[in-house]
């Protein structure tokens, strides 16, 4: 299953200094967003049944071509990943995931893909 997710927003950066509600509802909408889109991408099909771990690759394309953390980046992405785990009905400590970084794209974005 291969499907984009919308580049987490610069709100969800560790470097961000916000106030902490602010921060929680921020999560919460990003959460949501991969949540609706994993679930619509996943269709019929069932993981839930898998044992073992699951692999996985996170490529993340930047909306610019600025210089990013990488480490920066997984932790925005964090809310998305639970989101994504809600929506196959797998716990994101059972994936064995592999973090690149793609080539900039206009707006940015996430893709995920999952196999057995």
């Amino acid at each position: 299953m291969k499907f984009d997710l919308p580049y987490p927003p610069a709100t969800l950066s560790p470097n961000a200094r916000l106030h902490w509600a602010a921060k929680a509802k921020a999560v919460k909408a990003y959460r949501r967003e991969c949540f609706v889109l994993a679930l619509a991408a996943r269709g019929a099909q069932r993981w839930d049944s898998l044992n073992g771990p699951l692999h996985v690759v996170i490529r993340f394309h930047p909306p610019d071509s600025r210089r990013r953390d990488r480490d920066n980046m997984v932790s925005a992405f964090k809310g998305g990943a639970d989101g994504i785990a809600d929506a196959i009905g797998i716990d994101d400590a059972r994936w064995a995931p592999v973090y690149l970084v793609g080539e900039p794209v206009k707006g940015g974005k996430v893709t995920f893909e999952i196999e057995a």
